[in-house]
């Protein structure tokens, strides 16, 4: 699974080559006292995070285990209809899980209020959190009942069927979040026709020969300060976003240089890329999950076939999706240097970019140049210094 998955990070990387930074010192665009500010709260949240995750960990390892006896007994009550069963049972087993992180997930909220990044009240927070969870029972409730009905379908060749399903609901998701699931957090409003903004959006793309399909605003403000952009979507709900606090406080050059970046991702297709990631991934991620629930459900004395067995099939999805994440991540920093270097070639303005990221990090209170094993392991874009030092690097160039 660790081999396929370091295959297709080298099958699926950037072809563009991204510039490879010079050696810059943090201390040359950061204080003193924006490096320490970001790294105590970097190394808070990282804490709560491994804490949330620990208390999942044993969530899920109690049960799959078959403990405690009450819970296990009123899994089993469930197999007179294992597929409605188990929907039942995939519900709960994600709202227990929510519950789990919930305290870590509180404090990490209070944290990033305290540090000036989060904008919401604890209140609103929690009403985001439980719509998160309604939304999670309900797709685990789906994917339990399908993983069930497969597995007594197909018996021990349900990986194979599996992988279509993975594949195909990673496509229809990313189809549809924008456009179901993103409105229900935020308001969304189609940049106006006249604007300065998307006439320099629209501009950007056709220097850059992209497609951008739909421009919108979207109402981060409500929740946080930083500033960003991003693409979603594919096909009709295709779309690039722009923070309102992005089109409110950046400068011209510094929106270019965002919107830029973002146009690399339209341009390479990075989207459908992560969805290529995903349908090679599938097949031994799965095929793991299916040894380990089955070693599992023998231990436990369950045939692997009835909602008793989902918490073992449950850990051992979630022992897969940290291995290959890290894998993943090793992707997506490339594919993010790649989108710099577009931003760079596309806009000439190394300039920008280091503004931008200097904005970025003091912003977000993020650690400059975090510890090389937290950046390999969690670490979804390059470190804020070495984006740094590409754009210093394109500069030198340049001249």
């Amino acid at each position: 699974m660790v081999l396929v998955a370091e295959a297709a990070v080298w099958l699926l990387r950037p072809r563009e080559r991204p510039i490879d930074p010079v050696p810059v010192s943090e201390r040359d665009y950061f204080t003193p006292a924006q490096i320490d500010r970001g790294r105590a709260y970097s190394d808070g949240q990282l804490w709560l995070l491994l804490g949330a995750v620990g208390a999942q960990g044993a969530v899920l390892v109690t049960l799959a285990f078959g403990r405690p006896a009450i819970v296990r007994s009123r899994l089993e009550r469930l197999e007179a209809r294992p597929v409605i069963g188990a929907a039942a049972a995939g519900a709960g087993l994600s709202v227990a899980l929510g519950v789990a992180a919930l305290p870590a997930g509180i404090a990490a909220h209070e944290r990033a209020v305290d540090y000036g990044i989060s904008t919401q009240s604890l209140s609103f927070w929690l009403a985001d959190a439980g719509k998160s969870a309604a939304i999670g029972a309900v797709l685990a409730a789906g994917g339990a009942a399908l993983l069930i009905a497969l597995v007594r379908r197909f018996g021990g060749r349900w990986w194979l069927p599996g992988t279509l399903a993975v594949v195909a609901i990673a496509a229809v998701f990313v189809w549809l979040a924008p456009v179901v699931l993103a409105p229900l957090f935020n308001r969304f409003s189609p940049l106006p026709a006249g604007s300065k903004a998307r006439a320099e959006v629209l501009a950007l793309g056709d220097r850059a020969g992209v497609d951008i399909g739909q421009v919108y605003r979207v109402d981060a403000s409500r929740r946080v300060r930083s500033l960003n952009a991003y693409v979603d979507g594919i096909g009709s709900t295709k779309r690039v976003v722009l923070y309102d606090t992005l089109l409110e406080r950046a400068n011209r050059d510094e929106l270019r240089s965002i919107v830029a970046h973002e146009l690399g991702h339209v341009k390479h297709d990075d989207i459908l890329r992560g969805l290529a990631f995903v349908a090679l991934v599938a097949p031994l991620g799965l095929l793991f999950v299916r040894e380990l629930a089955g070693a599992l459900a023998l231990r436990t004395g369950s045939d692997g076939r009835s909602p008793a067995a989902l918490p073992a099939y449950a850990l051992g999805l979630a022992l897969a999706s940290l291995v290959l994440g890290v894998a993943g991540n090793q992707l997506t920093r490339r594919i993010e240097a790649s989108a710099d270097t577009f931003a760079l070639e596309l806009t000439h303005d190394p300039g920008a970019l280091i503004d931008v990221q200097r904005r970025l990090a003091i912003r977000n209170v993020a650690d400059p140049d975090p510890p090389a094993i937290v950046t390999a392991l969690l670490g979804t874009h390059p470190p804020t210094i070495d984006r740094i030092g590409a754009a210093v690097a394109y500069e030198r160039g340049a001249r």
